[in-house]
């Protein structure tokens, strides 16, 4: 298709099909009302989404109205879940954006036999992470779309983002804690945080084409820890002077 082409039959009427009034509904924080909420709605809700996206609808063309009448509930049920689009977009991404490490151990940090082993999982899961995206055409659309949307995108690094870095800054707060990290470090964890997750994140994002291979988070989690600089030779005795060792 050519870049000034409109879409095709099948992404219009995905998009027909979810246009709607764009209300966004209750505000945010309302307390629920009614009947007890059944999880097999809401997970009806989000395959809709999917769905939809998957048959060509852009975010933009999605609108509560619209996902509420595909996925055959009331526009009422839909808001009783998520008070606008946003927050339903948010936990579609989560459903395909998942945190790739479920067959690691406990949640992130904390949960290795030493710091190294907290490190590595840390690293692993933004590779797995990477991977994930490159195989996944809807979560790379949907990311994609997002950052055309200053609030939605804004809100996922709110929460996703933030929650991972979060996670990440407390494996190396523990690290400097125990020693295994130098204490002077710990003066901008930001920066420390941004070194520890540069190389995963330059590879899956950035450099299509890069590996991302099995042994890839050993071989940063060696280099985070040992640094670049060759190891610093043991001082020689003047001349004349005996050797202490």
């Amino acid at each position: 298709m050519s870049e000034g082409a409109g879409p095709g039959p099948t992404a219009a009427r995905a998009a027909h099909r979810a246009a709607g009034v764009g209300a966004e509904g209750p505000a945010a924080g309302a307390a629920p009302r009614g009947r007890p909420r059944d999880a097999a709605v809401g997970r009806k809700v989000v395959e809709t989404v999917l769905r939809l996206i998957g048959d060509g609808a852009a975010l933009a063309d999605l609108s509560i109205e619209g996902i509420a009448r595909e996925a055959g509930v009331g526009k009422a049920t839909v808001y009783r879940r998520w008070p606008g689009k946003d927050a339903l977009l948010l936990d579609v991404l989560a459903e395909i954006d998942v945190p790739a490490d479920r067959d690691l151990t406990g949640p992130l940090g904390f949960r290795g036999a030493s710091f190294r082993d907290d490190l590595y999982v840390a690293v692993e899961s933004m590779r797995r992470r990477g991977l994930a995206k490159r195989d996944s055409a809807m979560l790379r659309s949907m990311l994609g779309q997002m950052q055309n949307n200053p609030v939605l995108w804004r809100k996922y690094h709110d929460t996703v983002i933030a929650k991972r870095r979060a996670a990440l800054r407390r494996v190396l707060e523990h690290g400097i804690a125990i020693g295994a990290v130098r204490p002077e470090l710990g003066s901008d964890l930001d920066l420390l945080v941004d070194f520890v997750a540069g190389t995963m994140m330059t590879r899956g994002a950035f450099r299509e084409g890069a590996a991302l291979d099995a042994d890839l988070s050993d071989r940063v989690v060696d280099l985070i820890l040992h640094g670049i600089a060759p190891p610093i030779p043991a001082a020689e005795p003047p001349p004349g002077c005996p050797d202490p060792g």
